[in-house]
């Protein structure tokens, strides 16, 4: 018997597992090139366990547990996941805010939470038989779909915009994927991977359109509400671009409340650069879809959109959880990034330090209070874009080797 079906997230029709279905028939009918995808998939388990399992987060048999795998051996053996929620006391206190939690992704193999979808992803791959996954990246999924497949065996080719940092192109090369830089944005590199994909017959994991991307970033929901047993966040900040990750992370939730696991699900917030702010812009508006911005831009390349591809689901789950989003200023994101690390350890590339960013927007404008209980999620590590976390820092001059020199700087620090 199936564990599990996919059901439309817009017209509600349920579709049996089959390799090659991405989207919903019906609603994909709607599909304009360069839009918002139609006919996104969710899955639905059969089942859910209804105490927690006593598993680590990264072992098989509680992934098995939580997600859509026929075969525990499909994973990959590569740990991810079991990231831990921090409780950073030095932040808290800066904040005035006694309940406050990091969830640190960073940690994750490739480092960053995109690792959690690749995992998924994969493991269905090789379920399926495939040979050759790709993917259209802004650079983290690409990394992590990088790092999976090389892990399983499979080849991994992902296509990015030339403009991609240059250590997140070292980092997927490192792994053997094949890389296609594409002279142009994120979101023509997204079209060119659909067609790719179509032509040769590789299994794509292009975010939002293979549905077990969605499901497989649920995890980190899973792992925060196993982590807080008896409370449950209030309210869980999310830096969003395409809108998969806030999306995975509602799933996770609602799927937790369903099996009595947890008594409500957190109010979610989207994070998103206002040069790149197309779902912030929809949920203050009262649009049910987003309007595309082209030329988006930010030095958050992680959340940089023309059109966000869940854009249709990241919209409804933020509202159904009572949420709300934020813009911040590339300016605010890029204080965030020192800010973060000397308070809590933690050194996050532009997209993860907007999280921090955005909770400063949303005390502004009423979106949280002080004393709930709030998770920031982490989503990728500093080291993936250090050329944009040098711009919210001065190097310093170096001194001769004297002790007179040394004293001098140090008086500089004083100052």
């Amino acid at each position: 018997m199936a564990r599990f079906h996919l059901r439309c997230i817009e017209c509600s029709h349920k579709y049996h597992e089959d390799p090659q279905r991405l989207v919903c028939t019906r609603c994909a009918a709607k599909q304009e090139p360069g839009g918002t995808i139609r006919g996104v998939l969710e899955v639905v388990l059969k089942t859910l366990p209804t105490s927690w399992p006593h598993f680590r987060p990264s072992d098989p048999e509680y992934l098995y547990a939580f997600l859509p795998i026929t075969d525990e051996g499909a994973l990959p053996s590569l740990p991810i996941g079991d990231t831990p929620l921090l409780e950073v006391p030095r932040l808290r206190l800066e904040l005035e805010m006694p309940n406050l939690y990091l969830k640190d992704d960073t940690r994750n193999p490739s480092g960053s939470t995109k690792d959690r979808a690749s995992l998924l992803v994969v493991a269905k791959a090789v379920e399926y038989g495939c040979d050759t996954v790709a993917t259209a990246s802004t650079g983290n999924a690409a990394s992590s779909l990088a790092a999976v497949a090389a892990a399983a065996g499979l080849r991994a080719v992902v296509l990015v915009p030339a403009s991609a940092p240059i250590a997140k192109l070292t980092q997927m090369l490192s792994y053997g994927a094949t890389v296609i830089p594409v002279e142009g944005t994120y979101d023509q590199a997204f079209e060119l991977c659909i067609a790719a994909c179509d032509r040769f017959g590789w299994y794509n994991r292009s975010t939002a359109l293979n549905p077990f991307t969605i499901e497989g970033k649920k995890t980190a929901a899973i792992e925060i509400a196993a982590t807080m047993v008896p409370n449950t966040p209030d309210v869980v900040l999310v830096p969003t671009g395409d809108g998969v990750i806030l999306a995975g992370l509602a799933k996770g939730f609602r799927d937790l409340e369903e099996a009595g696991l947890i008594p409500s699900r957190p109010r979610l917030i989207a994070v998103q650069p206002e040069g790149s702010a197309a779902i912030v812009r929809a949920l203050r508006s009262g649009a049910d879809e987003a309007q595309a911005m082209p030329e988006a831009t930010s030095v958050a390349d992680s959340l940089t959109v023309e059109m966000p591809r869940n854009a249709i689901g990241c919209l409804t789950e933020v509202r159904a959880s009572n949420g709300g989003g934020v813009e911040v200023s590339d300016e605010a994101i890029l204080n965030a990034i020192p800010r973060l690390a000397g308070t809590t350890g933690i050194f996050a590339e532009p997209a993860g330090a907007a999280a921090l960013a955005g909770l400063d927007a949303a005390i502004e404008e009423g979106l949280v209070e002080r004393d709930e209980r709030v998770v920031l999620m982490i989503t990728g590590g500093g080291l993936k874009d250090v050329a944009a976390a040098a711009r919210a820092v001065q190097i310093p001059e170096p001194v001769e080797p004297t002790l007179e020199a040394l004293e001098r700087s140090l008086e500089s620090y004083r100052e």
